[in-house]
């Protein structure tokens, strides 16, 4: 009986020993057969897994961001441009105004006195040339004679002239259709040309100025359409540009612009920051890949890229941007598939498989 035991214990070893070579070879076969896909050779590996897109032209409406300042159309100081006490105020603070209304009338007195003095002297002296004309014609009197009265006639006309002048200086009018703001003078006050006595505005419509860097300055035409929020009070006007200043602001490299914007509810004033979206004229075939799509280089910037299967870096240069899409104007042709997502693990060279999004 223990020859038998011992036999069958040997039959045991034996047969285990068969099973772990057996298990030792197929190990090492199926290590062998994994190498070439390992390192990248085999032909069926399909590679990290990535989303991509398919370049293809679309139309790309054009719309820059800024950030501007309103100002008045028009809009001045009111002060006299002669001095003198002010003999009365024919205006209310905030109170619209037309074109050549009287809003102040500074004292004038003398002149006017000066004035009907001189209206008197002229009349006498157009009798005095009427009177010398006919002795002239009837040989009683010399042509100096003549010339002499017809001077002085002429001359006391442009002294009527001057004075009327005088008296026009001693009126403040208004140079435009507005609103006079606060007033810093009263009746009596002696004002002088430096003197500030108010203000008018022109507010409808307003003039927005904004800038945009230089890249754009061949883009933005006159009528191009504008859009302007104000942040404090959330309200939208729309605008037309019409006017480019013809230089790059060198200190900031900027072309400033300026745009007209409808007011006629007079909700919003000179002097406000607004948000601008200037939106320029549409380019077709424009080719767009996300913006994480792009790559910053030390000479540039680049995408990735899958062709023939691998992954292929491609130098780009970049035009326009929107919220989620930037312009490529350089380095890509329409129907690339272009790599979004895995950006960072991949290197040139691997393949890859990509799931195309939209």
């Amino acid at each position: 009986m223990k020859k038998i035991d011992i036999l069958r214990e040997m039959l045991r070893v034996l047969i285990g020993v068969l099973i772990l070579s057996g298990q030792f070879m197929f190990t090492s076969c199926g290590s062998k057969a994994e190498s070439p896909a390992a390192r990248g050779g085999g032909g069926r590996n399909p590679g990290m897994t990535v989303s991509g897109v398919i370049v293809t032209p679309v139309p790309l409406d054009n719309v820059v961001n800024s950030s501007g300042t309103v100002l008045a159309s028009e809009s001045v100081d009111l002060a006299a441009e002669a001095s003198g006490t002010v003999q009365s105020i024919l205006f209310r603070e905030a109170q619209h105004v037309r074109k050549n209304d009287l809003l102040v009338k500074i004292n004038d007195e003398d002149l006017r006195a000066q004035l009907r003095k001189t209206e008197l002297q002229v009349q006498l002296a157009a009798d005095q040339a009427e009177r010398q004309k006919r002795l002239y014609e009837t040989g009683n009197t010399s042509k100096e004679q003549y010339d002499i009265a017809v001077s002085s006639h002429a001359a006391m006309k442009a002294d009527i002239d001057n004075l009327l002048a005088s008296i026009r200086r001693r009126e403040i009018r208004a140079p435009f259709d507005g609103i006079v703001g606060l007033r810093y003078v009263s009746e009596g006050s002696y004002v002088s040309p430096t003197t500030r006595i108010a203000s008018i505005q022109k507010i409808n419509p307003l003039k927005v100025d904004f800038a945009v860097p230089e890249k754009y300055a061949g883009k933005v035409h006159v009528g191009d359409s504008v859009r302007f929020e104000s942040e404090e009070t959330s309200l939208r006007f729309t605008g037309r540009v019409y006017a480019i200043e013809p230089q790059i602001e060198p200190s900031t490299r900027t072309v400033q612009i300026r745009a007209l914007c409808d007011n006629k509810a007079e909700k919003i004033y000179p002097g406000g920051y607004v948000h601008v979206e200037l939106r320029l004229r549409q380019s077709g075939g424009a080719l767009m890949v996300p913006t994480q799509a792009i790559i910053p280089v030390l000479k540039g910037q680049t995408v990735f890229v899958r062709k023939n299967g691998i992954v292929v870096a491609v130098a780009v240069k970049t035009g326009l941007r929107t919220s989620s899409a930037i312009q490529i104007t350089q380095g890509l042709t329409a129907g690339d598939t272009v790599l979004t997502t895995g950006i960072l693990q991949v290197r040139p060279g691997m393949p890859v498989t990509v799931q195309v999004t939209k």
